[in-house]
């Protein structure tokens, strides 16, 4: 079987909002720099620093099962432009903004608007591909989001030296131009069955929180925080463990983030092809077992090669759970609805990004790094559960 072969099916619009993705996060750097940017140039404390963060990823929480329902009734696309061209008015006013309390308050209405992307677009890739698609559309599309980002960050990192006002601009322009191109580029979108005038008027009727009555979702939403909380130790913990606890240097952490990025971009897309007749479920079990086992591995890691080792194991986890959990949120959601429920599904995942520092910090210093990564093992068996219980509630619907 040739695992390209899927690739070269997918629709036309899966390649085009994969691009445009691509356009915006090359250009991502200012919530990468953002503590950096109020500790150092505005002269703030490192605790107020990471609170204008943490408001951030607030108001991402908040706000994703809203901006969800919201692109099932005005349209992915238009919902997208919204997103990406307010995200570039934000950008552009935040660098002109200097007070501490005011900045709270951008940080948390730009988190809005900016993470309204991608419910938005998660709900979009599920809506034009097939089933038999998605898992490959999905991997797609993470691949044009990790290849921006590892574009987005070394860009960041070079203005910063010159001024923290141009990765405002820099971030701004990249908003607008991956705005532009949702405008300019002829879509191809398919014909959507449920999209008359009754089916719409029943969706008025729907409760806004009916979507975690879905016994199946909530359990799967349930699987998806633990082992989500586990991946993102990989940028809390794992510095701390790799830098301070094993005494590596900052750039040998790099170079072996740098193995995680170099998998993804080469091998997740036709990795994800090659499962398209895979179950959901399957996908996710064995992408949770190899993400408990690779961040479990780290209780041994004492050396580079048995570190890589780890971070290999773990990134064939990522790779394999991301998209098929992307895939099965939107084989559990009704036709009408699927950015509601891909909303509710992108706030697991703000949740966890709030969640995995402070508990992931508070494990490694009050107990320990051992104790952290034997965590992390027993969360994703937790995942595990959740995931076989969701399947058999699926199954007696």
């Amino acid at each position: 079987m040739n695992p390209w072969k899927g690739i070269k099916g997918l629709p036309k619009n899966i390649w085009l909002i994969s691009i445009a993705s691509l356009i915006n996060r090359s250009g991502t750097m200012v919530i990468i720099f953002l503590t950096l940017y109020v500790s150092q140039s505005l002269e703030e404390s490192a605790t107020r620093a990471g609170l204008v963060v943490a408001v951030y990823g607030l108001g991402a929480f908040i706000s994703a099962p809203f901006v969800g329902r919201l692109s099932d009734k005005i349209g992915e696309i238009q919902l997208m432009k919204i997103s990406l061209f307010g995200s570039a008015v934000f950008l552009f006013i935040f660098s002109f903004i200097h007070d501490y309390y005011l900045i709270l308050l951008l940080s948390f209405l730009w988190a809005i608007i900016n993470e309204a992307f991608r419910p938005a677009s998660l709900s979009f890739i599920s809506n034009e591909s097939s089933s038999a698609q998605r898992k490959t559309a999905f991997a797609l599309y993470r691949l044009a989001i990790n290849l921006g980002m590892s574009i987005g960050p070394v860009i960041g990192g070079v203005l910063s030296e010159i001024s923290y006002s141009l990765l405002f601009y820099v971030d701004a322009a990249t908003c607008f131009a991956a705005g532009i191109f949702l405008m300019v580029v002829k879509w191809d979108l398919r014909k959507r069955p449920d999209e008359d005038q009754k089916a719409n008027l029943v969706e008025k009727k729907t409760a806004f929180f009916s979507a975690l009555s879905n016994k199946a979702y909530l359990y799967f939403l349930l699987a998806a925080l633990p082992v989500s909380i586990v991946y993102m130790q990989s940028m809390s913990t794992l510095p701390l463990y790799v830098v301070e606890y094993l005494r590596f240097s900052n750039s040998t952490f790099g170079l072996l983030i740098a193995v995680n990025t170099v998998l993804i971009i080469l091998i997740e897309l036709p990795l994800n092809a090659s499962m398209t007749g895979w179950k959901d479920e399957n996908s996710l079990y064995l992408g949770i077992i190899l993400t408990g086992i690779g961040f479990g591995a780290l209780i041994f890691a004492d050396t580079i090669t048995i570190l890589i080792i780890s971070i290999v194991i773990w990134t064939f986890g990522e790779m394999i759970f991301f998209p098929g959990a992307a895939t099965m949120a939107s084989e559990l959601a009704p036709e009408n609805r699927k950015g509601e429920y891909m909303g509710f599904y992108q706030m697991v995942f703000s949740l966890s990004f709030m969640l995995a520092p402070y508990l992931g910090t508070f494990i490694y210093d009050k107990l320990s790094p051992t104790a952290l990564w034997a965590a992390t093992f027993f969360f994703s068996l937790v995942s595990l559960l959740f995931v076989y219980i969701s399947k058999k509630v699926k199954l007696q619907v």
